[in-house]
């Protein structure tokens, strides 16, 4: 493979070599899109959860004052 003008035979198995890492390449890819675009699906829904804690929390108790005590796990 060092030679300055390589074979026939020694240039196609360099492609063919370059051709199954692409193929690899390809598939990883291929792979993380998918995964990328699943998180994304889960952030999202996430995002609306909190966003709905978060107005339930203040339609429960707008202005309601609530002390440390109430904050305590019920094993103190």
């Amino acid at each position: 493979m060092t030679t300055a003008n390589p074979t026939p035979q020694e240039t196609d198995e360099r492609l063919t070599r370059l051709e199954i890492q692409l193929a690899y390449a390809e598939d990883l890819l291929d792979t993380l899109n998918t995964l990328v675009a699943q998180q994304q699906d889960q952030i999202g829904l996430l995002l609306r959860e909190v966003g709905q804690l978060r107005r339930q929390r203040e339609d429960d108790a707008p202005g309601s004052f609530r002390s440390l005590r109430d904050e305590l796990p019920p094993h103190y």
